[in-house]
């Protein structure tokens, strides 16, 4: 898949580094908010082997509170005019057309929407630009979206939604071979629906886009065996194997190199000698075209 003046290889699994310039995203807000620390962090999850760096600047965590366009675009254009020779694709977590816009002039690659480019403006913003966008699942609004949610059937209704959303982003201009979908593990959803979604991941992957996953470090975690965000790794990566297998491609993580490690090793097992696992990043996987 073409993003930007970089490519990434869907034949593989495709690790998407998580970076939050944010002061209140749930597992590390506040840490990278510095322009050098992100770009460091940024530079540190190459070399663990992430082939996208997914930066965001508004947090998305149950209960956040919203951030407007101006403030959203100080804290990430920079840290992405600073990446412009990062080895990776740059994508840019955000709902809003404004920032997709100046994201996508300052060198972003992949637009990464959890509202699925149901914001004004949004569908015409990322049709602007020949980019790959991910439609993301999401029942309700951050705020409020883990206030009892309630589905007739989750993975058929999450399945709808996003059947929806590609038919709208393709009518806006949009080439579905451009579109990635995500389920949206914890959006909107309790943990009988988590479960059914990654029962029922086969179905989602049959809509014929690829599919991203975001598991890592989630609060069904703590749910189902009492651990604290830093505690989750070895959970996180479990999820993502088991996902790998049910048809998911690309994993949005905090945790790279484990991931990277895990998700080779599993390529390997499954019958790929050539999926070596290394700290260094493929540049057969994701390279300047």
């Amino acid at each position: 898949m073409q993003c930007g003046d970089r490519f990434i290889d869907l034949t593989r699994p495709v690790i998407m580094g998580i970076l939050n310039v944010t002061p209140d995203s749930f597992s590390d807000g506040g840490r990278h908010r510095t322009l050098d620390s992100a770009v460091s962090r940024a530079w540190e999850m190459v070399e663990e082997g992430a082939h996208i760096v997914d930066i965001g600047g508004e947090s998305t965590r149950p209960g956040a509170d919203p951030v407007d366009a101006e403030e959203e675009c100080r804290r990430v254009i920079p840290v992405i005019e600073a990446l412009r020779d990062l080895p990776a694709v740059i994508s840019i977590d955000t709902s809003k057309a404004e920032v997709m816009s100046s994201a996508a002039e300052a060198g972003a690659g992949m637009i990464n929407d959890v509202r699925a480019l149901r914001e004004p403006g949004a569908l015409e913003a990322a049709a602007a630009f020949p980019l790959p966008v991910c439609l993301m699942h999401m029942r309700g609004a951050p705020r409020t979206m883990q206030h009892s949610p309630k589905y007739d059937d989750v993975v058929r209704d999450v399945c709808h939604f996003l059947e929806g959303r590609i038919a709208s982003a393709e009518n806006a201009g949009i080439d579905r071979r451009r579109i990635i979908v995500d389920p949206g593990f914890g959006f909107g959803k309790n943990l009988t629906h988590n479960h059914s979604l990654m029962v029922g991941l086969p179905e989602i992957v049959s809509i014929g886009c690829p599919v991203l996953v975001g598991v890592s470090r989630k609060s069904m975690y703590g749910q189902l065996m009492g651990r604290d965000v830093g505690e989750r790794l070895a959970a996180s990566l479990a999820t993502a194997m088991l996902l790998r297998d049910r048809g998911a491609t690309l994993f949005r993580v905090h945790d790279v190199r484990e991931t990277r490690d895990a998700l080779g090793c599993q390529e390997w097992i499954n019958g790929d000698p050539d999926s070596a696992v290394t700290s260094k990043i493929d540049v057969k996987t994701c390279n300047k075209t």
